[in-house]
């Protein structure tokens, strides 16, 4: 069995888990002052879960807890911090698929790696240059550089020229 630590770690590959920590901390200390500073163990695994697209239901049964006692943990903690950080305090929390809608509407969700990719080969420069044109009776001959930057991790751009030779 894995460690709890380990429970739902792929939360973290989709979602800013260090800031959304610190905001439902923040929202914990507002709607209870008294309570401990700072999310549990516990909150946090939970909303790893929530945040991994389980239901409380699939939470409690990674926890071996029953699902009752998963959904009342999750009305009485993390669903009043999700509330307060949407600033939607009278407006009931509906369905535990809704907490990730409102998370990434509050700008907590990272990009994917497959979404970073295509954002980040784009070319930054394309250049064409047309350097023959040539006409032999019905025949149109047209020879075509093209050339093409793309983003680097590094600090210099890669360039990449098709019309040499190796």
């Amino acid at each position: 069995m894995a460690s709890k630590e380990d429970l739902f770690a792929e939360a973290a590959k989709h979602w800013d888990l260090e800031r959304l920590y610190q905001a439902f901390a923040e929202a914990k200390r507002q709607i209870s002052p008294r309570s401990r500073r700072g999310l549990t163990d516990t909150e946090k695994l939970y909303l790893r879960g929530l945040l991994s697209g389980c239901s409380p239901a699939e939470i409690a049964r990674q926890l071996f807890q029953t699902s009752k006692s998963a959904e009342v943990y999750l009305c009485k903690t993390l669903y009043q911090y999700v509330k307060k950080i949407a600033d939607v305090p009278n407006e009931p929390v509906g369905n535990w698929r809704n907490i990730c809608d409102r998370l990434k509407e509050a700008g907590y969700k990272t990009l994917s790696s497959s979404e970073f990719k295509v954002n980040n080969s784009v070319p930054t420069e394309a250049l064409v240059k047309i350097v023959n044109i040539g006409f032999k009776e019905s025949t149109v001959s047209i020879d075509i550089n093209i050339r093409l930057e793309f983003p680097s991790t590094s600090e210099t751009p890669k360039t990449e020229d098709l019309d040499k030779k190796d």
